[in-house]
């Protein structure tokens, strides 16, 4: 048996018997003649098997447990240094391999409170108990299963092909990037002090509406700053009948939130990227009564500081001021799940995109438009390190096609509708970051 056939195994019960074995020189180094394509090949249906036993066993943001102890096993049986429980479940691992750069490598572990309709033989059944004391389906509705995997696949060819680099490599298994949490979580543990702080930081992430082959990034901002805000306005309730002895919160809600619609349209530089969106009205229990108070609810986007503070400071004015036409007292305003924006860093995106023309093909590799959705692989960006996220088809073109004839879209992220093709995505998603990461590693001649 080959050291490929033998390092395939690492899913499974064998991979520690392989361990050993490597340890005691039993098993022969890789051949560097065997192109990453190959490899791929003969390692996808054990990827696929880890890949399902993730998607079968999903856990909630902050709850991530039993799937940091399989990183953490599996890392260990290839040969890393691990270190567990970091910034809540983080699992941190470092292979040294010579002089040369350093390297993070970035999954995240968290599933959604989402209940799965895909029908798939291998479809998550889990359900728990949120922190409301609901009982709520767990679904990796977001990929992030895949990502472990695709980032697992590449750290057993990297781990077994140590000819053909130099230098460390780190790979992180992040907790809570749903909660926008994890990464800054683990930077406050101490990421960049206790391990190697990383010369780049690269992460993977499936698109829903991309073919399967094709890959895409964007340099400089990406993806978006993302807060969550609650406004709760006082008012002061009473007979509806008589609205001339209260103070309605449902109407200076609605005055609100046509208000709010002003800081874009009319505050904002028209060509700087904002969304403020009110996903959540709740006031009052009866048709005949004034409440005492309302709750809103808004998601508010946008990329740069400057812009994200504008916007935070013109929902508290505005709050304040529609509160106070109406002799209401000053409204409750609370802002969390803040998560920064991603900004990919340009030169970096610049020295792979010939790597991955030459791995993938050069029209497999395009330029993505940018997003006002969250990701905070950005925090890391924000340490100081030069950081690229890219984006892996995860459709397959036969199914993108079927849903365009139909006149339907593809599930998107976060449906409970999403799955993601396995082979395409994976042997993509595998070879795209082997070639970045043996292409930051290289050896120096």
């Amino acid at each position: 048996m080959n050291a490929r056939s033998v390092t395939r195994l690492f899913p499974l019960a064998n991979g520690f018997w392989f361990f050993l074995c490597l340890l005691a020189g039993a098993i022969p180094p890789a051949s560097g003649a065997e192109s990453v394509n190959d490899w791929v090949k003969g390692a996808l249906p054990e990827l696929t098997q880890f890949y399902k036993s993730l998607h079968q066993a999903p856990e909630l943001s902050h709850e991530e447990e039993k799937t940091a102890a399989t990183m953490a096993e599996t890392l260990r049986k290839l040969g890393f240094t691990v270190t567990e429980k970091v910034g809540g479940h983080g699992v941190v691992g470092v292979l040294k391999n010579g002089a040369g750069p350093k390297l993070l490598l970035r999954a995240d572990m968290d599933g959604l409170p989402v209940v799965e309709e895909t029908g798939l033989p291998y479809a998550s059944q889990v359900k728990v108990r949120d922190a409301r004391g609901a009982t709520v389906g767990v679904m990796h509705a977001c990929g992030h299963d895949m990502h472990m995997t695709m980032l697992m696949g590449t750290l057993e060819y990297l781990s077994t092909h140590r000819d053909q680099w130099s230098g460390t490599l780190v790979p992180i298994f992040q907790p809570a990037e749903e909660k926008g949490a994890g990464a800054q979580k683990m930077l406050d543990d101490g990421l960049f002090r206790r391990f190697p702080k990383p010369d780049y930081a690269l992460a993977l992430h499936v698109a829903a509406d991309r073919p399967t082959g094709n890959v895409a990034w964007r340099p400089g901002y990406a993806m978006a700053n993302v807060d969550s805000v609650d406004i709760v306005i006082r008012g002061k309730g009473g007979h509806g009948a008589y609205p001339h002895m209260t103070i309605d919160p449902i109407v200076i809600a609605a005055k609100l939130v046509l208000d709010l619609q002003t800081i874009a349209s009319r505050e904002v530089k028209p060509i700087e990227p904002v969304v403020v969106t009110v996903g959540s009205i709740h006031g009052g229990a009866k048709h005949n009564v004034i409440s005492d108070d309302c709750t809103l609810q808004l998601t508010v986007r946008s990329y740069t500081p400057e812009v994200r503070k504008q916007i935070l400071d013109a929902i508290k004015r505005k709050a304040d001021a529609a509160a106070a036409s109406a002799g209401a007292p000053q409204p409750d305003i609370t802002i969390s799940d803040g998560t920064p924006a991603l900004a990919n860093d340009a030169d970096l995106a610049k020295r792979l995109e010939p790597v991955i023309q030459k791995e993938l093909g050069k029209d497999k590799v395009e330029e993505s438009e940018p997003s006002m959705g969250g990701e905070d692989f950005g925090a890391y960006g924000r340490a100081g390190v030069p950081i690229l996220m890219i984006a892996v088809g995860a459709v397959d073109q036969s199914r993108l096609t079927k849903y365009e004839t139909e006149g339907t879209l593809a599930p998107s992220l976060h449906s409970p509708l999403f799955y993601p093709d396995i082979d395409g995505t994976l042997t993509t998603g595998v070879r795209t970051l082997t070639a970045a990461s043996l292409d930051l590693l290289a050896k120096k001649k």
